[in-house]
């Protein structure tokens, strides 16, 4: 298997209870010959960089701070001549849904304006839903679905050089992290896909689980001419990415992180904000219902909170996104908005952030908002604790005990007695994610666009597991199953890097989310193979880095070097 990043690169610390400690400093305190922090620093102090920017103008580094409607890119393990559905060639050029102007319609409910492209090379992404469902449907056991939240083609490959210490591609696939260079026995493949949502501006009735007005206000889609035809080949419109400029015919909507979730665990367009429902507001079944009505394990897990849009479009109903109480109901099996007589089954594992993020209102969620954590309502959690008669064997971050630990304590635990998983952790300094990671391995970020920098305590660092740990424990109770399983994991904190336009933390949340992948990869090896399991590593949507000095982002290049002693 190829190495994955020269090891010097790596600069963060292992305890020996398996907590984290920040990189290296020098004599006064200040982290030394950190090449990405620097660079960063730079950029927001004086608005513009040389290596990269944010946006359709070079001259501002963070012109845009949210999605676009870039090209995604997709990679496959355990798919290459698999079969029908499963392959990932049935779903690209030649079969490629955007060469067929009918299943076009059928997709977005309307013809999608300048989307019909004969040449498209690209899938869109509900047949991410399509395989894992061909998956199960030829026998598959495990299923994986690894969501890197905001990591479109230049993030990753921003990543790539860093870890490489050169710019080693292009175009294509690439190398530089693990999920790019591992084979799986020769059964990885590589596509792109649309993320557009079915429309954008939809209102809705959080308490009547409503929708006011199907269809909303602009309508997705995706038009080769003026986006790009490849995540590495620009457009002809640079302001097309962003739905703009306002007065411009035929824009389409960029999706949020919700509708484009659907679409790969539901198979569905719909709008965004949406949570498992169709532009009319309508329920749908994920590929965890299915594969749980079929005998399978499901669960999920995620480096930010449980009930955000990504794990909550992974089994739960709601018209919006925001309701979040309702929304972890719905995961732990609880009565909730959607499901008030007759909850739904729950999800066997789920793991993710949340801890520390309370309130005392919460207007999003409705008139049956429980004051306290914005996730989770205290008595949910207290009734689906085993302690308590419930199903859940629950590790939440608790004050002097040692985060991986005791979430590796309660996953044995649950393997061991036949019970359920629930995990609970995060920080109050980040909103309830868990500790951002920095390129060179740190957790002590620096500034981006909101000219702040999240500030960690020692606690913070050894209460908390990784996205890693909590992937594996998700595996002890999972692989109990004989049947088999479905997994959702999610690297949240790259979406949150990429908001901020933070080049430092991004690469550094590519590279923590790396690490959960490679779990599960040496997870499949050790217990399973690449015939009788799937895993799909993508991401929801862009964001819009452009790279415009790549090799700057290379800390063992000589240009990187000369940039920050300028």
């Amino acid at each position: 298997m190829p190495n994955r990043r020269p090891t010097p690169l790596l600069s963060i610390l292992l305890l020996a209870g398996g907590t984290l400690a920040p990189a290296a400093a020098g004599a006064d305190g200040e982290r030394t010959g950190d090449v990405l922090r620097e660079l960063q620093e730079r950029a927001i102090e004086e608005g513009v960089s040389e290596a990269a920017h944010w946006g359709w103008k070079p001259e501002t580094y963070t012109l845009w701070g949210t999605h676009t409607n870039r090209l995604i890119p997709v990679y496959t393990y355990g798919t290459a001549g698999a079969g029908e559905g499963v392959d990932l060639n049935d779903y690209v050029g030649a079969n490629s849904v955007y060469r067929d102007g009918r299943k076009l319609i059928t997709l977005y409910g309307r013809p999608p304006a300048n989307t019909f492209n004969p040449q498209a090379e690209y899938l869109d992404q509900t047949n991410v839903y399509d395989l894992q469902r061909a998956a199960l449907d030829a026998g598959k056991k495990h299923v994986f679905l690894v969501v890197f939240d905001g990591m479109d083609w230049q993030t990753t490959r921003a990543a790539a050089i860093y870890n490489t210490g050169r710019v080693p591609y292009a175009s294509g696939r690439g190398t530089g992290a693990h999920f790019q260079d591992y084979d799986a026995n020769g059964t990885s493949q590589f596509g792109f896909m649309v993320t557009s949502p079915h429309n954008d501006g939809t209102d809705v009735d959080v308490d009547a689980q409503r929708v006011l007005n199907p269809g909303g206000v602009l309508p997705g889609g995706y038009d080769p001419a003026r986006a790009g035809a490849a995540p590495w080949t620009p457009g002809e419109d640079l302001e097309y990415l962003v739905a703009g400029p306002k007065f411009s015919a035929n824009r389409h909507a960029y999706t949020d992180s919700a509708a484009s979730a659907v679409s790969m665990t539901a198979g569905i367009k719909t709008y965004n904000n949406a949570i498992n429902v169709d532009p009319e507001g309508r329920r749908v079944r994920t590929i965890a219902h299915q594969a749980q009505e079929e005998g399978l394990a499901v669960g999920a897990v995620s480096s930010v909170p449980i009930s955000h849009a990504t794990p909550a479009a992974a089994y739960a109903h709601n018209v919006h996104r925001n309701d979040y109480q309702d929304l972890t109901r719905d995961l732990l099996g609880r009565p909730s908005i959607s499901h008030p007589d007759r909850p739904l089954p729950g999800l066997d594992v789920l793991v993710g952030g949340g801890y520390g993020a309370d309130r005392e209102k919460d207007s999003g969620q409705g008139e049956n908002y429980v004051p306290g954590n914005s996730y989770l309502a205290a008595e949910d959690l207290r009734a689906v604790d085993v302690a308590h008669g419930g199903r859940y064997v629950v590790a939440h971050r608790t004050p002097g005990v040692n985060g991986p630990e005791r979430l590796a304590e309660a996953a044995a635990e649950a393997a061991a007695g036949g019970k359920r998983l629930f995990g609970f952790y995060g920080t109050k300094a980040g909103k309830g994610h868990l500790p951002f990671r920095t390129a060179d391995g740190g957790y002590d970020p620096t500034v981006g666009r909101s000219k702040t920098a999240e500030k960690y305590s020692p606690a913070d660092l050894a209460e908390n597991p990784t996205l890693a740990d909590m992937t594996r424990a998700a595996l002890t109770v999972l692989e109990t199953d004989p049947d088999g399983f479905w997994l959702l994991v999610e690297a949240g904190d790259v979406d949150w890097a990429n908001h901020d336009n933070n080049l430092d933390n991004a690469i550094g949340a590519v590279n923590s989310g790396d690490e959960a992948v490679k779990v599960v990869t040496d997870w499949v090896e050790r217990n399973s193979n690449w015939e009788e399991s799937l895993m799909i590593v993508t991401a929801d949507h862009g964001h819009y880095l452009v790279l415009d000095r790549p090799e700057l982002l290379a800390p063992q290049s000589g240009a990187a070097e000369a940039a920050a002693a300028e």
